[in-house]
């Protein structure tokens, strides 16, 4: 997967804060690969669990060894990091415990927040920009004017989210920027990209069926009914860059004005 050849599972960032930081109750391992909810770690502690599996049986956790299954709590509520879509379940998850705002940056006055917002140290919200949902937002960026935000969606340090551009339920990592008038939907985008202006990712089949996405030959069912693009560090689209559901461009690809992107994209 283009995302994770450059940006390791266990570094990356969910809710703006990388997976191996996420907190992990003491005595407790924690596979690198696995995000845990709050919920999960207070089930596994009342019921004296050894270790946490997933649905598949996998040990997401354990406090001796992940082969102990003489106490076995099943998660409800975590999973096993896998594919880069997995990626946007567990933000959605995590961005909906979020409760409260931790705004300091910049918000012009005529911003409207509907939700919560996590902006940091020297970022600006221009004028317009509606933020709907929970939304973390990193440092040094500049959002606006009149963008719509919509959750559950991280922008990593140093973004630039240009004039009417609208994200939904998306990871934006650091240092990229989302050209004017673009639209990202349910995405990964990787570091040091550049979306040109009109730049729209389609994330929604016309048949309601779940997204299907190709992993090494064969056609993966990635549980998503809505799911957009995945785009590896460096990359370039041109303007007006099209890009089918469920599509990938590799580290360092790039699109030329007008592109549409029907299949994976690798150099």
């Amino acid at each position: 997967m283009p995302i994770f050849s450059t940006n390791p599972i266990a570094q990356f960032p969910i809710g703006n804060l990388p997976l191996d930081q996420h907190p992990v109750p003491q005595r407790w391992t924690k596979h690198p690969h696995a995000w845990i909810s709050p919920r999960d770690w207070v089930a596994a502690e009342l019921h004296h669990a050894q270790v946490l599996v997933d649905e598949q049986q996998r040990a997401l956790a354990w406090i001796h060894s992940p082969d102990d299954r003489s106490a076995v709590h099943q998660a409800t509520d975590s999973l096993m990091i896998v594919h880069p879509w997995d990626l946007l379940t567990a933000q959605e998850k995590f961005l909906s415990s979020m409760d409260n705002d931790a705004i300091h940056g910049d918000v012009h006055a005529s911003t409207v927040i509907e939700g919560h917002l996590a902006l940091g140290h020297g970022s600006r919200l221009l004028p317009g920009v509606f933020i709907e949902g929970h939304v973390v937002i990193g440092e040094n960026c500049k959002v606006g004017p009149n963008c719509y935000i919509r959750g559950a969606t991280s922008i990593g340090d140093g973004c630039h989210i240009g004039q009417a551009v609208e994200i939904k339920n998306s990871l934006i990592l650091s240092n990229t920027s989302i050209g004017h008038l673009s639209y990202v939907g349910d995405s990964v985008v990787g570091k040091k990209v550049n979306f040109g202006a009109g730049t729209i990712t389609s994330n929604f089949r016309h048949d309601g069926a779940n997204h299907r996405s190709m992993v090494d030959g064969q056609l993966i069912d990635t549980g998503r009914r809505k799911f957009g693009t995945i785009i590896g560090d460096h990359v370039h689209t041109g303007i007006h860059t099209s890009i089918y559901p469920g599509r990938k461009i590799g580290t360092h690809g790039s699109t030329r004005p007008g592109d549409i992107v029907q299949h994976d994209l690798f150099c």
